[in-house]
């Protein structure tokens, strides 16, 4: 049998997450408010094919995720696919990915705080954004400081809430639909979908527009691999998680696109204002908004908690491989890298002052940043599949433990929807300054490689793991 080696950091990561917290992490970093606040505004650019936009998002999420599993499932690291890219990509690319992950969850972090803060207006209006966006990000750095069983259940709760106040939407919105249910049992129907200029009222453009926010909204589902370095059995929790976690997030989004874009024409929807709390409301339930407000508020919290677990662990993979300075992979005595949260939750004060300067704006801006972050993150994943698949001979495919479909046709896919994302962002002022933002990060980071010799120094790292491929 052929044989490939890869060398990858060793890692003293505590194995203390249970399958059960992988498969509520995985639902909860991609669960947000995107969903809950930003679908709103989305259905503006695309019409009632938004729907459309989540299921086509959904295939391109789970390719995307069978892509990681394949590999992840052989060789479980908390570093996941930036580790990989070294071996795959070299040391620029390696660098590159590990640093613009990081910035991808750490902008997501400040677009989260963002939604905290301004969704506590609806019980202070006068309450200045920045204070409540303070605390949370205090709290969260609080929470990811303990010992990683902590940090598990509490995502597993906070993601629990989330579950159940789609599903309770989902039951009261099709009550809504197909009974009457709150509408003096006149049934709605569906035909709010088509009516209003047509399922697809601006073209296959508008579609392309929203897939912005629908990257933005399903981004943080590659969490899962970053998981496997602290999971007790890798092998079995990541197939699971990817398999339950995909049909989950689809049925979730989707339904809910379709719930509330049958019941409310997508013209009606305001910007700011939850579809969730329009729904509960015509519903008659009794204080529907605060309650939807503290869901809210819970998933921001939630995903930025899964924000800071991913910084921390991404900086502690960059500084074992010599890719970040070493004190960023240093271990607290709970075996966390303490260091890399508390420096993430710094970068994030960022966020604070923003939503100081700028408290009406500064969430879709993080949005559209966060997407292209995401876009690199994704392409790569499918690339180091493709180099992994194309590495190993026939026998060693056939031996895959968790093999992804539709290889090479997949990658190809991908590949062509990433591109329909781009020109999309070309087309919304809201959704340009990531595309303005992008091309001063990277090069940024070219100019960090070279002066610092970063190269150089991940030749001369111990890496002393060796597997066979």
């Amino acid at each position: 049998m052929k044989e490939k080696s890869l060398h990858l950091e060793k890692e003293n990561l505590k194995k203390d997450l249970k399958d059960r917290h992988i498969q509520l992490i995985a639902i909860g970093g991609v669960i947000g408010v995107a969903l809950f606040m930003g679908s709103a505004q989305a259905s503006k650019l695309a019409g009632p094919a938004l729907t459309l936009a989540y299921a086509i998002g959904g295939v391109i999420m789970y390719f995307v995720l069978r892509a990681l599993g394949e590999v992840a499932v052989e060789h479980p690291v908390a570093s996941s696919f930036a580790g990989y890219a070294r071996v795959f990509c070299g040391p620029l690319i390696s660098f590159f990915t590990g640093w613009t992950y990081w910035y991808q969850w750490v902008v997501l972090g400040m677009a989260e705080i963002s939604a905290v803060g301004l969704y506590m207006r609806y019980w202070s209006p006068d309450i200045q954004q920045w204070i409540p966006a303070l605390i949370c990000l205090a709290f969260i750095i609080m929470i990811n400081l303990v010992a990683v069983k902590y940090y598990g259940e509490f995502e597993f709760w906070f993601a629990l809430i989330k579950v159940i106040t789609i599903i309770a939407m989902l039951i009261v919105g099709f009550a809504m639909i197909l009974f009457g249910f709150g509408n003096d049992g006149v049934a709605i129907g569906f035909s709010n979908l088509w009516i209003h200029g047509g399922f697809m009222p601006f073209g296959w453009t508008g579609v392309s527009m929203a897939l912005v926010m629908v990257v933005f909204a399903y981004s943080g589902v590659e969490l899962i691999g970053i998981t496997a370095g602290e999971a007790a059995d890798p092998e079995r929790s990541l197939k699971s998680a990817i398999d339950k976690v995909f049909w989950r997030v689809l049925v979730f989004y989707v339904g809910s696109m379709v719930a509330i874009l049958s019941i409310f024409p997508y013209e009606t929807l305001p910007k700011g204002v939850s579809p969730f709390v329009m729904i509960f409301e015509k519903a008659g339930i009794p204080y529907a908004a605060s309650i939807i407000n503290c869901v809210i508020l819970s998933s921001a919290a939630s995903c930025l908690n899964s924000c800071m677990y991913v910084c921390g662990r991404m900086l502690y993979g960059l500084a074992l491989r010599n890719e970040a300075p070493k004190f960023l992979g240093e271990l607290s005595g709970n075996q966390v890298p303490a260091n890399g949260v508390l420096f993430s939750g710094a970068v994030c004060l960022v966020g604070v002052y923003f939503n100081y300067i700028a408290p009406d704006s500064v969430f879709y801006y993080m949005s559209a940043i966060t997407t292209t972050g995401c876009m690199w993150t994704w392409s790569l994943i499918m690339y180091i599949q493709f180099k992994w698949r194309k590495s190993l001979s026939i026998e060693q495919v056939a031996n895959l433990k968790y093999p992804m479909p539709f290889y090479p046709y997949a990658n190809y896919i991908v590949g062509a929807f990433m591109l329909a994302v781009t020109l999309g962002m070309g087309y919304d002022h809201d959704n340009l300054v990531g595309l303005y933002v992008a091309p001063i990060w990277y090069g940024g980071l070219y100019l960090l490689y070279k002066l610092f010799k970063i190269g150089e120094a991940q030749q001369k790292a111990d890496l002393s793991i060796r597997t066979e491929w």
